[in-house]
């Protein structure tokens, strides 16, 4: 046997340490090789069979339950979400089914939890998700982003693999503002409103897209992946300001004049119809998209006050939070809970507006909190009349 050949070609061994020694006119690969190279092959061939039937469909009540942990009310809202990811789930986990996608649009006022709830469906099915915002998109060709741009962060969120990209969720946020500019028809054209809905209907619907690899930029010459639409779920949001009055409009028909009942149609409440929508600007084919409607309602007093103390990581103990960094505790009375959520309210700004309003009582003690621990400051105590006048400290020596 030439010298050449009485060493393992890939691993380098000599032949008399190791077992066999498979010899041909060129190579030669010892039996450790062989069975390292066989486990490679065989691992390789198991491996999609076992991540296709590890995938248990999820519970709609678990996914419910799971949202009640993080997000405040809208009832309603989390069985229709919570049915609509179970239903998505099974049609992604049974390939080749003939089962239609169903894509959600929320409607509801600022702060209610729309962008909450999809982002926090999305952590609990552990899927790749994106939030776009809708007035960003431009048709192409024109400045600002495509709506292809929407999948290419989704695949960036996957780390590039284009599997899991395929099956995840894209939060279309402020839908309302690509709504058509007017009825009739104008010079110019409107890139940003009824063209963006355009180029939305085949994405939204199923296609494949050509995207840029993570890393690159969209170009000639530039690294591009093919990305199936098909099985992405789609969850549009937006306020849509003044759909109410549409609503009311239709309900009460033509009614005009002094004995109008109004009243009585402006308490009832009034469910959102696709005409509804077009009226307000979406296109008939776009709206046709979305089969699934669910409305979000303002958030209560009480709502409020459990969004600032009772959920998981609630905003007063984000605070806390921040002043334990400097050795200051944080404390708040009921009396101020209670003001802070009666003026979020006055704003209309929903759980955002409990934000804000924290930051303003708090922001002068944030700005000297290095320098109470030095004047024996070790506590701060908001109560109502901080909350109008928050420059007062509780001084408690140590």
């Amino acid at each position: 046997m030439p010298e050449a050949l009485a060493h393992c070609s890939f691993c380098g061994k000599h032949k008399d340490k190791i077992g066999k020694l498979i010899v041909s006119q060129a190579v030669a690969i010892c039996n450790e090789c062989v069975d390292l190279c066989q486990t490679l092959l065989t691992d390789t061939k198991k491996e999609p069979a076992t991540k296709t039937s590890s995938q248990a469909i999820p519970d709609p009540q678990a996914i419910m339950q799971y949202l009640d942990e993080h997000v405040v009310g809208q009832t309603q809202a989390k069985r229709v979400l919570s049915v609509a990811m179970v239903n998505h789930y099974k049609r992604i986990s049974r390939p080749g089914t003939d089962i239609q996608k169903a894509n959600l649009l929320m409607i509801g006022p600022t702060g209610t939890g729309k962008t909450l709830l999809a982002r926090t469906v999305a952590r609990y099915l552990d899927v790749p998700f994106v939030i776009a915002d809708a007035t960003c998109l431009t048709e192409a060709g024109y400045v600002g982003d495509d709506v292809e741009s929407m999948i290419a962060r989704l695949l960036s969120a996957a780390n590039g693999d284009v599997t899991a990209c395929e099956r995840g969720i894209v939060f279309l946020d402020e839908i309302d503002k690509i709504a058509r500019k007017s009825e009739s028809a104008t010079v110019s054209r409107d890139v940003s409103g009824e063209g963006v809905q355009q180029a939305l209907l085949k994405l939204v619907e199923g296609t494949r897209c050509r995207v840029p690899a993570p890393g690159s930029r969209k170009g000639p010459g530039s690294d591009m992946v093919d990305v199936d639409t098909t099985n992405i779920l789609f969850i549009a949001g937006g306020a849509f300001v003044g759909l109410e009055k549409i609503t009311q409009n239709r309900v009460q028909g033509t009614a005009m004049g002094f004995a109008a009942n109004i009243g009585a149609a402006a308490s009832t409440e009034i469910t959102v119809v696709p005409d509804d929508l077009v009226r307000y600007g979406m296109i008939p084919e776009f709206v046709g998209r979305f089969c699934t409607y669910v409305g979000l309602q303002d958030l209560t007093k009480s709502e409020l006050i459990h969004i600032l103390t009772g959920v998981r990581g609630n905003l007063v103990a984000q605070y806390q939070w921040l002043f334990e960094e400097d050795g200051i505790d944080l404390e708040f009375d009921t009396e101020s809970l209670d003001l802070i959520a009666e003026r979020t309210l006055q704003t209309r700004t929903g759980a955002r507006g409990l934000h804000n309003e924290l930051e303003r009582v708090l922001l002068p003690h944030m700005f000297d909190l290095p320098r109470y621990r030095k004047q024996d400051i070790v506590k701060v105590m908001i109560n109502k009349t901080q909350v109008n006048t928050p420059m007062t400290l509780l001084k408690q020596n140590q």
